[in-house]
């Protein structure tokens, strides 16, 4: 058991998949390090629209069993993440950030979802986003908060999954991009986002509004 388990929140993705593969931490309790973050900070910072608490606790407590049966699936496993909330989840609301879709509940996976969940990764929630993944300040859900400044602005569209991140109410975070929706939230959030080669990521069960690309965050690389 790591004596910082309070501060489970402040390890890199790299830093904890060590730790939860030697069983030197539970994902069940990686995870509930991130839940309670989220309860202490989300109402202030916006970070999420939707938290998946019981999901999510359900799921640490699978990857807790089978990595203590010897079935170790990869850096992913038992790793707490969240997802911007255009990416299609079966049973769990996806609104793109936009009151129009508020009560929209997929009945299967994005291809990104599916792979997370083939890997063994935690979901925490659907993250606040720019609506429509149009960049610029929402009408809808709250702003996401920039962390750093509650101030300034934390960008978009990927806002929440920047905020999530930068905050310690994710580990990581998949979000999407087509003009600066990773770049703006990264550099305003001080975070690491990703934009892959368009194509390398599946845009399959992706709110289809604009030619984005999926997208992952991290505290570093």
């Amino acid at each position: 058991m790591d004596d910082n388990s309070n501060f489970l929140y402040t390890r890199s993705i790299a830093e904890a998949s060590k730790l939860i593969e030697r069983r030197d931490i539970s994902p069940v309790e990686l995870t509930q390090a991130f839940l309670d973050r989220i309860r202490d900070l989300n109402c202030s910072l916006n970070a999420y629209i939707t938290v998946t608490q019981e999901i999510a606790i359900r799921q640490a407590r699978k990857a807790e069993k089978e990595i203590q049966a010897g079935f170790y699936k990869g850096y992913l496993h038992g790793i707490p993440i969240a997802l911007k909330d255009l990416f299609d989840t079966e049973g769990i609301k996806t609104t793109a950030g936009s009151m129009l879709f508020k009560n929209r509940i997929p009945v299967k996976d994005s291809t990104v979802t599916a792979r997370l969940n083939e890997s063994g990764a935690i979901l925490l929630g659907k993250l606040a986003m720019s609506e429509n993944a149009i960049a610029g300040i929402g009408i809808g859900f709250k702003d996401p908060k920039n962390p750093g400044d509650i101030s300034r602005t934390a960008g978009g569209s990927s806002n929440g999954s920047a905020v999530a991140v930068a905050s310690g109410m994710a580990m990581g975070a998949m979000g999407s991009c087509t003009r600066g929706s990773i770049r703006a939230p990264a550099s305003y959030c001080n975070v690491v986002g990703l934009k892959p080669t368009y194509g390398r990521v599946s845009r399959h069960g992706v709110f289809p509004f604009k030619l984005d690309f999926g997208s992952c965050w991290a505290n570093d690389i």
